[in-house]
């Protein structure tokens, strides 16, 4: 077995709610070209989350920008009404809320009926047990890692555990498991420990405006 036979691909996805709202196409060009593998598009309602961010017209403007997937997670309730808009937008992955609709199967097989990938996202407190009859309709995991609403929030430690599960859940199915909040270079390495492939970063890509140095370092404590 050589390191690549044990080691899954780690995917970086920076969060643009960090970004400079005032400039996201360069955000999300400087990114991209950073060496980032998927954009993170935070949409917030004020209603399912303490915050409000941005909609499809935005997606769709930071389409024109980039080649990398646009990884959409909608923390908006109800989401069924808006994910034709999303789709059209440009998506490539939207992802909901196991508890933003009574009938989360048909929300999942709707994304998937539009083409996209489709995500269910738990936050810290919703457990994996969610997830149980909706594995067959799921691209994507999405472990919050704090809870949703805003940039710059502590990591919540007691999310690892609830990532080995779901890993051991997902088996040899093609689902990815991404974990979001509170991602650096410190805890990188302990969400890829417990099983997660992809890792959502906000305030730890922006930061001092050294994209490419901030993705490499989280990317090589992902490794290590």
């Amino acid at each position: 077995m050589g390191p690549m036979a044990t080691t899954r691909n780690i995917l970086i996805a920076p969060s643009i709610l960090s970004a400079d709202f005032a400039r996201l196409g360069e955000e999300v060009r400087a990114i991209d070209q950073a060496g980032c593998d998927w954009i993170h598009v935070d949409v917030m309602d004020g209603h399912f989350v303490p915050n409000i961010t941005i909609g499809p017209a935005v997606v769709k403007a930071i389409r024109a920008h980039t080649q990398k997937p646009l990884d959409v997670h909608l923390m908006i309730a109800p989401a069924d009404p808006f994910i034709a808009a999303f789709a059209d937008a440009g998506s490539d992955i939207i992802t909901v809320h196991a508890e933003v609709g009574p009938h989360l199967d048909r929300t999942l097989a709707l994304i998937r009926q539009l083409g996209k990938k489709a995500g269910v996202s738990l936050t810290p407190h919703t457990p994996e047990a969610a997830l149980t009859y909706v594995l067959e309709r799921l691209d994507l995991i999405l472990v919050m890692t704090v809870n949703p609403g805003f940039a710059g929030q502590p990591f919540i430690p007691a999310m690892l555990e609830k990532v080995a599960r779901i890993r051991s859940m997902i088996g040899s199915r093609p689902i990815q498991l991404e974990v979001d909040g509170g991602v650096t270079p410190d805890t990188a390495g302990l969400c890829a420990k417990a099983g997660a492939n992809v890792l959502v970063a906000g305030s730890a890509v922006f930061k001092g405006n050294k994209y490419a140095d901030n993705i490499a370092a989280i990317r090589s404590a992902a490794a290590a």
